[in-house]
């Protein structure tokens, strides 16, 4: 049987697919948790790799001005909740970090799929972030993201930087 591979990018207007996963604790967290509250859910291929560390320190850095915004912010992998309790506790991150080793919510939310890597044509995980509003409706798709001055970007498309 053919893997699935993600489905069609999500798109401004649709409703955001529900999800509840474990943080970096075990703990379970849903989308729904947030309701009445805007959400980013940045979707990043593996903790503790650089490209990786430097997109959540920077989300980590952001926070205060983000969350003062309104906006809660979700990281999603495939690593399982011990590997990001140690990506947690090393980088003093101070957001949830969420654990999606079956890539069910990658694929739904089309953050895993085919993606060019050096060149050449893999299947991984698409570095993407979605912007959910407080009615649970993408506000804001964003796929093959660039891990620098990612939040920057956000930021200014969120009209967040004058």
């Amino acid at each position: 049987m053919a893997e699935t591979l993600a489905s069609a990018r999500l798109e401004k207007g649709e409703v955001a697919p529900a999800f509840t996963l474990p943080d970096e604790t075990g703990r379970s967290v849903s989308l729904a948790d947030f309701r009445g509250q805007k959400v980013i859910v940045y979707f990043y291929p593996a903790a503790s790799t650089p490209g990786c560390t430097t997109e959540a320190c920077d989300f980590r850095d952001n926070i205060n001005s983000l969350k003062s915004a309104g906006y809660q912010v979700l990281g999603v992998s495939k690593d399982g909740p011990e590997a990001l309790q140690k990506f947690r506790d090393e980088q003093g991150l101070n957001f949830p970090l969420l654990s999606d080793p079956e890539l069910v919510v990658h694929k739904e939310y089309a953050a895993y799929g085919e993606k060019s890597l050096y060149g050449k044509t893999v299947t991984g995980v698409i570095r993407s972030t979605i912007v959910v509003d407080e009615d649970g409706v993408v506000e804001l798709p964003l796929y093959n993201v660039k891990a620098t001055g990612h939040v920057k970007s956000l930021r200014k498309k969120l009209g967040l930087d004058a």
